[in-house]
């Protein structure tokens, strides 16, 4: 069994919209495999994929390359993926499928100056968003004085720098990719923007034509979308 990371924190229609369009992703990734699955939500809203069949082992790394996988124990120096839970001034907190989460201080974010709040707006960092870390350590065992903080990981902030170096984007939660780029469309915004990225189950990167204004994109399809826009501009 994979624990993906990613979640599925909607209900109703929505849900089972969801689900649907994770195991269209699923099958997509997996289906050409001589395998079989079934798809779960755990408790925590993280979705599992029990595989089997003679290129299970096959399907199961292929889908912690795809989407992550939450574990059941971190080690410290090993790089995982949480999603943005919470966050203030002083940092964010990753959900990794471990209880109260994982706390990345401002300090250990290295996207620059400013608060966490501060950076979250300006990074346009939605909630829920999958989110590369290196673990630090357990904070509460006894030796925590000597303990790395957990930090976020070189490449997730090579990424988010390169969002600033794009020509915008709008970044969506709570929604599948179809859903977006059919809103966009219905929106009247097929030329405003190059593709829907998808970032995570819920969560999509709408990346604008060079002469798109994100805030503009966000005003004008935000009452279409019931869910959380945050703007990227260069």
């Amino acid at each position: 069994m994979v624990v993906l990371a990613t979640k599925l924190y909607v209900e109703g229609d929505a849900r089972e919209r969801s689900l649907d369009s994770l195991r269209s992703l699923v099958t997509n990734e997996i289906g050409e495999l001589d395998v079989e699955f079934e798809i779960g939500i755990r408790h925590d809203d993280f979705p599992s994929v029990t595989i089997e069949g003679d290129d299970a082992t096959v399907a199961r790394n292929v889908l912690r390359e795809e989407f992550g996988e939450i574990v059941p124990d971190l080690e410290a120096g090993e790089t995982y993926v949480g999603t943005l839970e919470s966050w203030d001034d002083d940092g964010f907190v990753l959900d990794a499928g471990q209880g109260d989460g994982v706390r990345i201080t401002t300090d250990e974010l290295g996207l620059g100056p400013g608060s966490a709040t501060q950076i979250r707006e300006r990074y346009g960092l939605v909630q829920h968003l999958p989110l590369q870390f290196v673990y630090g350590g357990d904070a509460d065992s006894d030796d925590d004085a000597d303990a790395t903080p957990s930090r976020l990981a070189d490449a997730e902030q090579d990424r988010l720098y390169g969002w600033t170096r794009g020509d915008g984007r709008l970044n969506v939660n709570s929604a599948t990719r179809a859903e977006v780029r059919a809103t966009l469309n219905r929106a009247g915004h097929a030329q405003d923007y190059v593709t829907v990225e998808r970032l995570g189950l819920l969560e999509q990167s709408v990346i604008c034509t060079e002469n798109t204004d994100p805030p503009g994109l966000l005003a004008s399809v935000g009452e279409y979308l019931p869910a959380e826009l945050r703007c990227v501009v260069p």
